[in-house]
């Protein structure tokens, strides 16, 4: 990532010599069929301000935050997976953007989704860090993260299907690395949901904890008894516990 940053901020030199040196760069689906196939990769090194119309002199401002905070997730992705699964996850949805820009359009458009799935990696992983917006506002990584989710969930539900389509190839890498994971502790928590039901029920005095194998007296019965569990797995009162 520290590459990929290095690269952003000299393509952006290099942008006040010959502006229309980006347009070479960017992920164009028909070009890349017509030879330039440098496209497949160089759209990851163009910075997101060149492609909107904001304010030029706020422009460098932007670029420092914007590259120090890929270096900053780059290498605290970094420190949790390793170089090799954070590099293969920024593959994955490579593979996945282009994807969307050749079989639903929108290449420009859709492209910053990369680094947004790499946002939405670093907030699953360090949730609960606060940074500061604007440099004085704080907030947990996870509440930008719900914050940077709401036009996507508004263009998966107005959009087009194209659109629909696109937004969820482009975040083919985020599935594959954490979705088993998702749906693991979904399912750890509903077993775990099910064994307090069952042992609250049972406290609740819908079953007893104890019942004598023998004598078939529990709990209820009377409450000053004593239970043991013999060697033959069974549970007894101490009056017919076998000796």
């Amino acid at each position: 990532m520290q590459m990929v940053a290095l690269l952003n901020g000299l393509v952006y030199l290099l942008h006040f010599f010959q502006p229309t040196y980006v347009f070479a760069l960017l992920l164009i689906p028909e070009r890349i069929l017509h030879g330039e196939v440098w496209r497949l990769v160089s759209y990851i090194f163009v910075p997101e301000m060149l492609l909107r119309n904001g304010n030029p002199a706020l422009q460098p401002l932007f670029l420092f935050v914007y590259l120090w905070f890929l270096v900053w997730m780059g290498d605290a992705l970094e420190h949790a997976w390793g170089p090799f699964r954070v590099t293969l996850y920024y593959l994955l949805g490579m593979v996945g953007v282009t994807i969307a820009a050749f079989f639903f359009g929108g290449g420009g458009l859709f492209a910053f989704l990369l680094n947004l799935s790499l946002f939405f990696a670093f907030a699953t992983i360090y949730p609960d860090i606060q940074i500061y917006v604007l440099f004085f506002i704080p907030l947990k990584v996870k509440w930008l993260a719900l914050l940077s989710l709401l036009p996507l969930l508004l263009e998966l539900i107005l959009g087009s299907l194209a659109t629909k389509a696109a937004i969820l190839v482009s975040f083919l890498n985020y599935f594959v690395f954490f979705a088993p994971t998702m749906l693991n502790n979904l399912q750890t928590r509903a077993e775990t949901s099910g064994r307090r039901r069952k042992f609250e029920s049972r406290s609740s005095g819908e079953e007893t904890l104890h019942r004598c194998a023998l004598c078939n007296r529990t709990e209820k019965d009377s409450p000053e008894l004593e239970f043991r569990v013999a060697s033959d797995g069974e549970e007894y009162c101490l009056e017919h516990l076998p000796r």
